[in-house]
């Protein structure tokens, strides 16, 4: 074959599908999102019930955050299981404080 027959076999043709390289980032952010899931369920052992509800709908709305952010911005997903778990470690503590959650 000819250096011209090579170059047209390794460019797509029109009306193929072009692979592209998958981001491991948003897998990464969903599997620490799990991870704090249980966290935030969990905390019924030292808030009061509301409090867990409260918590698990942030929750909610930072797993739908990352729903929404896995194709434009996969490196951000990342980031929201740190979110999640700052969130979880502020509100204990601020409820600890104002409320005396914790004994």
């Amino acid at each position: 074959m000819s250096a011209a027959g090579e170059s047209r076999e390794a460019t797509p043709r029109r009306g193929q599908p072009v692979a592209e390289k998958i981001s491991p980032w948003p897998f990464v952010g969903m599997a620490g999102m799990a991870c704090t899931f249980f966290l935030n369920a969990a905390s019924g052992l030292l808030v009061p019930p509301w409090a867990v509800a409260v918590l698990l709908a942030l929750w909610g709305g930072l797993l739908l955050l990352g729903f929404r952010w896995w194709t434009p911005h996969p490196r951000r997903v990342a980031l929201l299981p740190v979110v999640s778990v700052l969130l979880w470690f502020g509100l204990v503590n601020l409820g600890a404080l104002l409320f005396h959650w914790t004994a």
